[in-house]
């Protein structure tokens, strides 16, 4: 089972957009180095929605061969159509993933059997374990508790990233779904209270910018220290609510640009952060100690 901070991490992008592969090989290192105890390889903040189906691989492939086996990898392989996704959990699997994380289908709105269906169908095309991910402010549906439970029967599928931000709804599912089922926070806010509640980790936004403090904080919570791990979260606290100041991942791209580690370049119809917010997220990163 995976545990820990496991970073839902940027793609770095020049400033024409195009995948700066040195930068992405950069990134891997500094994450292995800072702690990070898992790599989420072109989820959502690593822009998964704008890169093409040969980007998208090519991307999990070298964040595989780059880790070397170092640290688990897991690979964003979610999307609406369900015939699109087993492609691209496959193709992911192929590459050596050690999980795939799987998206409820946005836009076209499916009803629970639907989503019971699709997840049920990937899970059986590929072997590979699998981590369904359900974030209601993105796809505009919303995957019932229950369902989940349904789908935590099926062999391969052996977590959730929970990104509802309803801690009653997680600590719903850790009650339910039993110690072979893990329950990933995705919501940085809420993520240290899920812990201590009984979650296995979080797959984070936050730890783009805070490696090493996000894996600490994550340790302490995962071991039941809940002034240890408060006292952490509330060095962080301030960097959780700057990496939403405008859409992930426009703040938490500015960021790791502050820090050196690559450079500013984002893929329209998303554009670097606004000047407004340099301020505040910089001020967040001071508190944090990163910056």
């Amino acid at each position: 089972m995976l545990t820990g901070s496991m970073v839902a991490m940027v793609t770095p992008m020049d400033t024409t957009g195009v995948v700066d592969w040195p930068a992405l090989e950069k990134l891997v290192e500094h994450h292995i180095a800072q702690g990070t105890d898992a790599i989420v390889s072109v989820g959502t903040t690593g822009e998964s929605a704008t890169l093409d189906h040969d980007e998208h691989g090519e991307v999990i492939a070298r964040t595989v061969q780059v880790v070397a086996g170092r640290i688990p990898v897991i690979g964003g392989t979610g999307a609406n159509s369900t015939a699109e996704a087993i492609a691209l959990t496959r193709h992911a699997a192929d590459a050596g993933v050690d999980a795939c994380l799987l998206v409820v289908p946005y836009y076209n709105k499916p009803p629970q059997e639907g989503l019971y269906q699709h997840f049920k169908a990937i899970a059986e095309a590929v072997a590979v374990p699998q981590i369904l991910y359900n974030v209601p402010g993105r796809t505009a549906v919303d995957m019932a508790n229950d369902t989940t439970v349904r789908l935590a029967a099926i062999e391969n599928i052996v977590a959730i990233k929970d990104a509802t931000n309803d801690l009653d709804r997680g600590r719903d599912l850790i009650a339910r779904c039993g110690d072979d089922f893990a329950i990933y926070s995705g919501e940085d806010g809420t993520a240290c209270e899920l812990m201590l509640a009984g979650g296995k980790g979080t797959i984070s936004v936050t730890a783009n910018a805070a490696p090493q403090l996000m894996h600490r904080m994550c340790q302490a919570a995962i071991s039941g220290d809940a002034s240890g791990a408060r006292a952490l979260n509330d060095q962080l606290c301030d960097l959780h609510k700057a990496m939403f100041v405008e859409s992930n991942p426009i703040p938490a791209k500015w960021a790791v640009k502050e820090q050196g580690l690559m450079g500013g370049g984002i893929r329209l119809p998303l554009v670097p952060l606004s000047e407004q917010y340099h301020d505040q997220v910089r001020s967040a990163m001071q508190k944090a100690g990163v910056l």
